[in-house]
């Protein structure tokens, strides 16, 4: 786990990584002007990295919870999640399930549900059948899927270090994370949020459609738009202005907050 300490009585934020990343390949580029500001914590979520290894399926609302726990033993009382992707999923559930502690949103490149065509629905079912036989076979065999679906076309341009991140993975809990992340869908309440909110859009986005992150900030009441034009992974591939953009979606949270609280 991460921990910056920040400036003195900072708020904290709480950065909540994407699907098969870690906190530090989501997030390093982040860490340190984001300190500057703020209390800054990061961790890896379960079956990522080094994250929890439970033996029940993945669940989406089992991170949110993880989440409040992690802040429980640190003594931090209320906090702003920033999620990215499926880190944004859990940042809503969070909302949802635990919004007394929360200080406000901010949800970048993500969504409030991802399997909309048949196309999508079809590849996230995929996965279910790959977590179940990842579930069920022995190591060897979970090493060679885990080879085939991920780690052989990523170390092609990934370098050593980003590549022992990955290695990391449990990936019987990577993929059924693809499944919950194909299920999810927050269009029923995403638009009962009543906590400051900022959206960071990537506007050049193939994995999640600028479309329907622009839907996101438009079904939550006042929340505010920060756009970078790049793609999924901005955070890294356009730090020069995503990073940036994120201060100033986190400023503009917290900006909210104090206005309301007067």
């Amino acid at each position: 786990m991460r921990d910056l300490a920040g400036p003195a009585n900072a708020p904290t934020v709480v950065l909540l990584h994407g699907w098969t990343a870690t906190a530090d390949l989501n997030w390093y580029t982040c860490y340190e002007p984001l300190s500057k500001h703020y209390r800054v914590v990061a961790f890896d979520h379960r079956g990522h990295g080094t994250g929890l290894r439970p033996k029940t399926a993945f669940r989406l609302e089992d991170c949110a919870d993880d989440v409040v726990a992690i802040a429980d033993a640190l003594g931090i009382d209320t906090f702003v999640p920033v999620g990215y992707s499926m880190g944004g999923t859990v940042a809503q559930l969070l909302w949802q399930r635990h919004r007394d502690r929360l200080d406000g949103l901010v949800l970048c490149a993500t969504a409030p549900y991802f399997a909309g065509s048949r196309p999508e629905r079809l590849s996230f079912v995929g996965l279910t059948g790959l977590a179940t036989l990842a579930r069920f076979t022995p190591g060897q065999a979970r090493a060679w899927i885990s080879e085939q679906v991920y780690l052989q076309r990523r170390t092609e341009t990934w370098g050593p270090w980003a590549a022992d991140q990955v290695a990391q993975h449990e990936w019987r809990m990577i993929l059924e994370a693809g499944k919950a992340i194909g299920e999810f869908s927050s269009t029923d309440w995403i638009g009962d949020v009543d906590v400051p909110t900022s959206v960071v859009v990537t506007t050049a986005d193939p994995v999640v459609p600028p479309r329907r992150q622009i839907k996101l900030w438009r079904w939550i009441p006042g929340a505010q738009v920060f756009r970078v034009h790049g793609g999924h992974d901005s955070v890294v591939s356009k730090r020069e202005t995503f990073v940036p953009q994120l201060v100033r979606a986190l400023h503009a949270v917290r900006a909210d907050r104090t206005l309301h609280s007067r």
